[in-house]
């Protein structure tokens, strides 16, 4: 079962994924994210622990796998309860994050928390500003300024698929005049040749 749960890029926030799903054994579940190229992109998942407080039990474990929209495969772990990934997307489009769980009698059901992030939203801020040496404040605006930068992005990939698409519709609507000035052009012709022979001229 695929879950499509494309994130937009959101005012000031990046691309942010918090999900908790069920998953029961013997099944499969994958998450689809949308993710541009070069896109820094950071998750982690853990098993919720049905009872708290004691070891999380060997049937609660799941395989992860992690690939992009071409088969491409960026993470893999067998049999965890809890994990992480994370790196720079090489290519465009939907990457998946697929969890399954080993066939259980009696049946059980799992309970998984995904955290995923990607773009803006992915980088370690705290890190960039323990390098830096820098105050709260030009730490903001760096926030800022990739966040707006992501914005102009996405604009800019929008404004293209717009302007293909009237170019599109341009040059059909184009193809569509010429034709009907054609026919026309050709309905007059047959109305002066009809008139003129009536009229015993030709």
């Amino acid at each position: 079962m695929i879950m499509n749960k494309k994130m937009m890029i959101g005012f000031l926030l990046g691309g942010v994924q918090s999900i908790r799903f069920e998953l029961q054994s013997a099944h499969t579940k994958c998450i689809a994210e949308d993710i541009k190229a070069d896109s820094m992109t950071v998750g982690k998942y853990s098993v919720v622990n049905p009872n708290d407080g004691y070891p999380i039990p060997d049937s609660h474990k799941v395989t992860v796998r992690v690939t992009s929209a071409y088969g491409n495969n960026y993470h893999y772990a067998d049999r965890v309860d809890s994990g992480q990934f994370a790196f720079p997307a090489a290519e465009a489009g939907d990457y998946m994050a697929c969890f399954w769980v080993l066939d259980h009698k009696p049946p059980l059901t799992l309970t998984i928390d995904l955290d995923w992030k990607t773009g803006v939203a992915a980088k370690d801020w705290s890190n960039v500003a323990k390098k830096g040496q820098v105050d709260v404040m030009e730490l903001e605006l760096k926030k800022l300024y990739d966040t707006v930068t992501s914005i102009h992005e996405e604009m800019e990939e929008e404004m293209q698929e717009l302007n293909q698409a009237t170019n599109s519709r341009m040059a059909w609507l184009s193809f569509l005049s010429l034709f009907v000035c054609l026919s026309v052009a050709g309905l007059q012709l047959w109305h002066l040749k009809n008139f003129f022979e009536r009229k015993k001229l030709l």
